[in-house]
């Protein structure tokens, strides 16, 4: 017979405590009690402290002029930075006059909006985000739920919106960061005629677009980046005075365009604003049918770059460009080529010809801080793939030839004016921005040194070349397990390879190859790792090198140099950034359309959640308004700790596995350390007294009472250079587990344990250590070698292992919960992630 449930109350609870972090001010999330919120601020707020992706630097103030140079009269200490001295955003009030520094930002007029206007209050407005935004709940549904509510007793037959109509136009009377849509149509010179191509004769090319100054000024006036926008370009220094790029503003290039537009005497003082595009063609379904869209995004550069990585509205969706089609007779027809080159470039600049003007003298803006100033807007890098890239240039696509082939057949197009020839101090031979998606993971790693490997490997071995082959699978497939690491259970023979999976076959592949190709081969794909993991980091400093190389996208690489002194560091403008913004910008709001006119639709959603149902509406001047919303003593616990900063924190699961006490010796048997007993009474003496010897066991604290073990934790890191968010935290699982989802075993580093000693509670973990073989990484592959070591005292932590397999194949029946324990010998793998590279490297 089945226990019963526990009784569960009946009574509706209301929500009566608020999140108001002041760091993220977009999240106000409501809890029934106060011990709720401040569950959600200790894991959610209190460890992800603001801090920057780039060190810590302070503005150093020389008595002469600053030229990057380094040779002032004042020798800084520490890492510090230099505002441009001319175009350094400085604040205005609402007469357009220079407020004195440290002055408060004026207060805005709000006293005409009721708060949360539109919406009648916050209730309706937390419901019609939960339906259009959350849900996506369909018009049909919408109006059998407010039928449904309506019928409800004691709702006088009133639902909160007379249907989805309703909804819908309260929605669209959102006045804040509101961008009108419209359009353009373009055709060829020969429309109307009979004969020959079809995009002659029968194409109308239809071009919808936002206003792109309302969006730039959209993101510049958003609160959620006030701590992670640069209103002046900067040149920042290291402790050793090296100059360091991080940030577009930090790079070369913005600096020289503030030194052009200081020439003109009107643009003192004003905020210089980067323009970042970013367009990929994309297909929305897999039906037949037009379903390949071209959509262009807008970033202002002043965000930095972990704002545009964090999914948040720092790259906003501006328009579709058209895609001409023809006959596939005529697709390699350079008369349709010619004219697909005429559409894109005349677009842009259609697009873009509105802003000219704010390009030319400053215009008023709202900034993320409250404060007013004067900004000029001007063309920055444009993030593309190669083909688009050759698109962009103006050039034809470039194969493997010889030098006097591409100069006499091929070469520049001469007959195409680019769309920067129509705007300022833009140059788009110099605005093309590096790619690492494009260049390095796939058009490098994945489509040439994979391929080579293979191409040796099938030339070297031929009659056995199979058989390596599917060893080399096996070698990924039994890699361990950590955590963000992709698990390869067949090896990597990808039908079609992503991004994603490039990205992680490179984490895995030297050990794998190693022993099968040459160790000079390996040496140049170690090298390429380097180089590849480098790039990728969110801070660059001085001492980048690069040699020359012919093949195309690969001959990318040897501008990084150049680039990354532009445009600070390459991982804030690749294409991965606009690529991930394709499902939640284009497709999902392409599947809510009604496939009639449907680019105005998706414009259409962007703009509704472009910010504007992701944060609260309320004016902060009317928070009290609402009674739902106050202050509360409550609040004052979880902000007490508001100071606290930390790098780095582990927080154990919720429940313990198994949810049971048990002693420290059933614990040591179930996971094959019967000493853990003695090895945690060392560790409480050690912890009661640091700094004193170990004495004999038998006069170390014993941990008597029984506990409970955990087989997970969360540890939250800075590491900006993987997927983190604005703050540039990192998350990972460590999972302990002696089944990981009915299956074998799963212990990535640590068995996690948690037990107190009167009534002091100490949480450890119980780690396996392994010693470097020899004094140095690698030769071949640049990672260390470790074997098994036997401390019993010993309280380090490693990363990632994977195990030199040596010259035997690996039997077919090894499963990688097993590899720790079936090598004896290891490479430690610097490239899990980013973060783990850079400590190695």
């Amino acid at each position: 017979m089945a226990t019963p449930r526990a009784t569960i109350p009946l009574k509706y609870q209301p929500r009566r405590y608020y999140c108001t972090d002041t760091v993220n001010s977009d999240c106000q999330k409501g809890f029934i009690s106060a011990a709720g919120l401040n569950h959600h601020y200790n894991a959610v707020h209190k460890h992800h402290t603001t801090r920057p992706s780039h060190p810590q630097q302070h503005p150093w103030q020389p008595t002469g002029q600053h030229d990057g140079s380094g040779d002032d009269n004042i020798e800084p200490q520490g890492a510090y930075f230099v505002k441009h001295p001319v175009l350094d955003g400085t604040p205005v009030d609402l007469n357009g006059d220079d407020l004195p520094e440290g002055a408060s930002p004026p207060k805005p007029n709000t006293s005409s909006k009721r708060a949360w206007h539109p919406f009648e209050s916050r209730a309706h407005f937390e419901l019609a985000d939960f339906i259009f935004h959350q849900n996506e709940m369909p018009g049909a549904q919408i109006d059998e739920l407010m039928h449904i509510w309506a019928s409800m007793p004691g709702q006088a037959g009133t639902p909160p919106y007379a249907n989805h109509e309703h909804l819908y136009s309260t929605i669209d009377a959102i006045s804040e960061g509101d961008a009108p849509r419209t359009s353009f149509s373009m055709e060829s010179v020969e429309a109307g005629g009979s004969g020959g191509p079809s995009w002659k004769h029968n194409g109308t090319y239809e071009v919808v677009f936002c206003d792109p100054q309302i969006l730039l000024n959209h993101q510049l006036s958003n609160p959620g980046f006030k701590n992670h926008i640069d209103y002046s370009p900067r040149l920042v220094f290291g402790e050793k005075g090296q100059r360091v790029w991080s940030d577009l503003m930090t790079g070369n290039w913005a600096w020289n365009q503030c030194n052009e537009l200081s020439k003109d005497p009107d643009n003192h003082g004003a905020m210089f604003v980067p323009i970042i595009l970013g367009s990929d063609k994309t297909r929305v379904s897999v039906a037949t049918g037009n379903n390949e869209y071209y959509p262009l995004y807008i970033s202002a550069g002043n965000v930095h770059n972990g704002m545009r990585h964090a999914h948040g509205e720092a790259v906003s969706l501006l328009g579709f460009l058209s895609i001409p089609k023809t006959d596939k007779e005529f697709e390699a027809d350079p008369e349709f080529r010619t004219f697909w080159r005429h559409l894109f470039h005349t677009s842009l600049e259609a697009i873009f010809h509105s802003m000219r003007p704010a390009m030319m003298k400053p215009q008023y803006v709202k900034c993320a801080d409250g404060h007013y100033c004067r900004a000029i807007y001007g063309l920055g890098p444009y993030i593309a793939d190669y083909p688009e890239q050759a698109l962009l240039a103006c050039i034809l696509l470039m194969d493997s030839f010889a030098s006097h082939v591409l100069w006499q057949k091929y070469g520049i197009v001469d007959d195409i004016l680019p769309f920067t020839a129509s705007f300022p101090h833009a140059n788009i031979h110099e605005l093309i921005a590096p790619d690492i998606l494009h260049q390095i993971i796939k058009g490098t790693f994945k489509d040439h040194l994979v391929s080579w490997v293979e191409t040796y490997l099938k030339k070297h071995y031929k009659n056995d070349f199979a058989a390596v082959l599917a060893d080399i699978d096996r070698r990924i497939a039994v890699v361990p397990p950590f955590p963000g690491l992709r698990c390869f259970s067949q090896g990597y023979g990808f039908k079609q390879w992503t991004g994603n999976d490039s990205k992680a076959l490179m984490k895995v592949y030297l050990p794998a190859i190693a022993g099968y190709v040459p160790n000079e081969m390996l040496q140049a794909l170690s090298a390429f790792m380097d180089f590849c993991y480098i790039v990728h980091q969110s801070s660059l400093a001085e001492g980048i090198h690069s040699d020359g190389i012919s093949i195309p996208r690969i001959h990318a690489l040897q501008h990084y140099h150049e680039a990354i002194e532009l445009f600070g560091a390459p991982n804030g403008l690749s294409t991965s950034i606009v690529e991930s913004k394709h499902i939640h910008a284009v497709k999902r709001p392409y599947q809510r359309s009604n496939k009639n006119e449907e680019m105005a639709q998706v414009l259409l959603v962007n703009h509704l959640f472009s910010g504007l149902l992701d944060k609260p509406l309320i004016p902060q001047d009317n928070v009290h308004e609402d009674t739902s919303f106050q202050d509360d003593p409550y609040l004052q616990e979880a902000e007490d700790d508001d100071s606290e900063r930390v790098d780095a924190v582990v927080q154990l699961a919720h429940k313990p596995s198994p949810r049971k006490l048990r002693t420290l010796a059933e614990m040591g048997q179930d996971i094959g350390h019967p000493e853990l007993p003695d090895l945690v009474s060392i560790f409480l003496f050690q912890q009661r007294n640091p700094g004193v010897d170990v004495p004999d066991i038998s006069k170390c604290p014993k941990a008597i009472d029984p506990g409970y073990s955990f087989s997970s934790a969360v540890a939250t890191f800075h590491a900006p250079s993987d997927l983190s968010g604005a703050n540039g935290m990192h998350c990972q699982c460590i999972h302990a587990s002696p089944s990981w989802r009915n299956g074998a075993p799963r212990y990535d580093c640590a068995i996690v344990l948690l037990f107190s000693l009167s009534n002091v509670h100490y949480p450890c973990a119980l780690v396996q250590w392994f010693t470097p073989i020899g004094n140095e990484p690698c030769n071949n592959t640049g990672m260390w070698k470790v074997e098994h070591e036997y401390d019993e005292y010993g309280d380090h932590l490693v990363t990632h292992l994977i195990g030199i397999y040596g010259d035997e194949y690996i039997p077919p029946d090894l499963h990688y919960s097993d590899s720790l324990a079936a090598f004896g010998s290891f490479y430690v793998n610097k490239y899990s992630d980013y973060h783990a590279f850079g400590l190695a490297f």
